[in-house]
């Protein structure tokens, strides 16, 4: 059992304790142990096997640790069994409904027996929830529309979940007799935001029936769909579908060509080709006899020209190399064609992390430890942007605290060389647009950014126009996750993003990569507008502690979806050139 899949009975645990009234604590601790599972590096399983005390591990008390002993060596956890003889397991899908939550999931149980979405979607639209005790008519439209979400969403992974539960698979493949080579194509190598299954490809000599019993015997498989000599196709136990397609030598570029490009891009492609007289599959390129239709002869049928490699394909078009992140046909072909593809950001190109929460506020780790974490990953500023008192249930720094708060700054500042810790705050947008900070606080950053946490049901006019009032603001840098989207979760608010994007241009105002998986906000269309309106654009964590400064990777994978080369993002800037923009407008930080 792999770390994330411990994670999720561990968090699904937690969720119907805390449905049930358990004591507050116990649950918390759950919730303690999950972060911990989900920040480890190391397989728990291989901990288990090894007989090391878990309980060395931070949040893994002896009862956890029991749990996780259980879960690695018989694939089930008795507590659970016994919580959900008491408490309906599919409850947690409820949970996980934006406007819900454990509490209210409690009270629709306990009061309407509704157990499960479809029951709660039948409840609301006859009109038996809203007189419920905490509920109300903006509340049932709110979960209206997170049902839509959660529907929508069905059966699709985020990109973060992917690589956690591909990784071991990949291991386990590598060690398959025959394999020559292994890659995952699809969208999960376009870094998609979520993955629907993972197509992935192995290089042997065929026939290779040791292959295909190594694919399907993986210990995390729970179904094998097809299973034939060139082919397979399984469902992890995490419902996650991956297919296998074993490919010869001759062949393997041709194929991940064709299996990494989407549906439109393969189309472009094979249109080059058709103008050149020639045929691209996924077998390879070929060149026909004059007259013969490629709808009528095999596909491997006329002259080979190319597909061992993806650059033999590629050269055989005359086309250069179109990184797979481009390979949604939204004008990479003709780029490549002209050779005027971009030369993308890279994580290598990123020196600073400019929204980070600490202690001060939601984070789990203080601001020197914040500190050098950055400075451990080869930064040169990082911005502790905690929240401003409007989340009051994050204990939002108010003006008094934000002094406190710079005090600590620069004690830290002074013990740490090489990095520049800058003062800053994530400040919420209110309803009317105006600020939730005072301007003498304000005035003294060194960066403020601005987001929406609230009134997320606005109008497309007044939303707006809310944000487009904040962002007027002499003081503001930074336009935070600027559509509020969860993804799998929770739709975008509604907003006009050109008029953002071209204030965001007249204002100076940068907008922000929110690199959490769970957001990744701006998508990548919008991010790509950003850059043709020479909008800057931060590539920014978000993290909520030391683990998630990782997650910078996820935003730099969007930002390069979104044709971003290192000129257009903010925080590949040197730190002397961050500082020279962060003063760029008259009247900043005066």
């Amino acid at each position: 059992m792999e770390n994330i899949e411990i994670a999720g009975y561990l968090e699904e645990l937690g969720d119907l304790l805390e449905i049930k009234g358990s004591n507050p604590f116990r649950i918390r601790a759950y919730r303690n142990a999950v972060r911990t599972v989900r920040g480890l590096t190391r397989p728990l399983a291989a901990m288990v096997a090894a007989g090391e005390d878990l309980t060395a591990l931070d949040a893994i008390g002896k009862d956890m640790s029991s749990h996780i002993a259980e879960l690695v060596q018989t694939g089930g956890l008795q507590r659970l069994t016994e919580v959900s003889s008491e408490v309906p397991r599919s409850l947690v899908q409820l949970v996980k409904l934006d406007g819900v939550g454990p509490k209210k999931a409690k009270k629709l149980w306990e009061s309407l027996k509704i157990t499960n979405v479809d029951e709660l979607e039948v409840a609301l639209k006859e009109g038996r929830v809203e007189s419920l005790e905490g509920f109300g008519a903006t509340s049932v439209a709110k979960i209206l529309t997170s049902i839509e979400d959660f529907r929508r969403f069905s059966g699709r992974f985020l990109i973060s979940k992917v690589d956690a539960l591909i990784g071991p698979l990949l291991e386990h493949m590598r060690a398959a007799p025959g394999v020559e080579r292994l890659e995952v194509a699809g969208s999960y190598r376009r870094r998609s935001e979520t993955i629907g299954d993972v197509d992935l490809l192995v290089q042997a000599e065929l026939p290779a029936p040791a292959v295909m019993e190594h694919f399907t015997t993986f210990s995390s498989v729970e179904r094998v769909a097809l299973a034939g000599e060139t082919r397979g196709s399984v469902v992890l136990r995490s419902g996650l579908e991956v297919d296998l397609r074993v490919i010869p030598d001759r062949s393997f570029g041709a194929a991940l060509h064709y299996f990494t490009g989407s549906k439109e891009h393969n189309i472009a492609v094979r249109q080059i080709a058709q103008r050149k007289g020639l045929r691209v599959n996924e077998w390879g390129v070929f060149r026909l006899p004059e007259g013969v239709d490629p709808e009528e002869v095999g596909k491997e049928d006329g002259e080979r020209v190319a597909g061992d490699t993806e650059d033999s394909v590629f050269d055989a078009l005359d086309m250069r190399w179109v990184a797979p992140v481009l390979r949604e046909n939204r004008g990479e072909v003709q780029a490549a064609v002209k050779d005027a593809l971009p030369e993308l950001v890279t994580l290598e190109d990123i020196l600073g992390d400019l929204h980070m929460h600490s202690t001060w506020s939601d984070g789990k780790a203080s601001v020197e430890e914040m500190a050098k974490a950055c400075a451990s990953r080869g930064y040169r500023y990082l911005a502790v942007s905690d929240h401003s008192p409007a989340l009051a249930m994050v204990q939002g720094i108010t003006p008094e605290r934000a002094v406190e708060q710079w005090e600590e700054i620069a004690r830290v500042q002074g013990g740490l060389e090489g990095i520049t810790i800058f003062k800053s705050l994530e400040v919420d947008i209110l309803g009317d647009g105006s600020l939730d900070m005072t301007d003498e606080v304000l005035e003294v950053l060194d960066l403020v950014l601005v987001s929406v946490h609230s009134l997320m049901d606005m109008d497309r006019v007044r939303m707006t126009d809310r944000v487009l009032t904040a962002m007027q603001h002499p003081q503001v840098d930074i336009l935070a996750h600027p559509t509020g989207r969860l993804l799998a979760r929770r739709e975008p608010f509604q907003i006009e993003m050109e008029e953002v994007l071209q204030a965001a241009r007249d204002l100076d105002v940068a907008v922000e990569i929110n690199a959490n998986p769970n957001r990744l906000d701006l998508n990548d269309v919008h991010a790509h507008r950003a850059k043709e309106l020479g909008v800057k654009v931060s590539i920014n964590t978000d993290a909520h502690s030391v683990q998630r400064l990782d997650h910078m990777s996820y935003g730099v994978d969007q930002a390069r979806r979104a044709w971003l080369n290192k000129e257009d993002v903010l925080n590949t800037m040197t730190l002397d050139q961050v500082q020279v923009w962060l003063n760029r407008r008259d009247g900043k930080h005066a």
